[in-house]
């Protein structure tokens, strides 16, 4: 499955919900699917940049795809980085370094946000694909 089509998934998901409250719930719910990160992945050195909670980013190339494993101390961006991580892992280096991320605007998220998770959430983008560059 590609990046878009996992998007498609999502913002068809995203859909179903009339508020943003019920959208927020099934963000908080992905983040409780998250599997979960081993405490010792969880070092200053793997803390995404721009964050205001403490947010977690790992990343590693099994065969052609890049596997992604997170967690977050904060219920919100927890949910955000389990939907990116469901969206961009298991996906190429290549594909994750040339996407634009436009499901972000097509959902809606970026702008029912504070500028402070706004800014977590670019951060946790720009983080994944770093990985993804490194990795190409």
């Amino acid at each position: 499955m590609t990046i878009d089509e996992s998007a498609n998934e999502i913002i068809e998901d995203f859909e179903l919900f009339d508020d943003w409250a019920d959208k927020y719930e099934y963000i908080i719910s992905l983040g409780k699917e998250l599997d979960p990160m081993e405490e010792s992945l969880k070092t200053e050195d793997r803390l995404v940049k721009g964050c205001q909670s403490r947010v977690w980013l790992e990343a590693k190339k099994e065969g052609d795809q890049v596997i992604f494993l997170a967690d977050s101390d904060a219920v919100i961006s927890k949910g955000i980085i389990a939907l990116l991580v469901k969206i961009l892992s298991g996906k190429t280096a290549e594909e994750i370094a040339n996407h634009d991320f436009s499901f972000i605007d097509k959902i809606g998220l970026k702008e029912h946000l504070s500028p402070n998770r706004s800014n977590g959430l670019v951060g946790m983008m720009k983080q994944m694909k770093t990985y993804a560059v490194a990795f190409k």
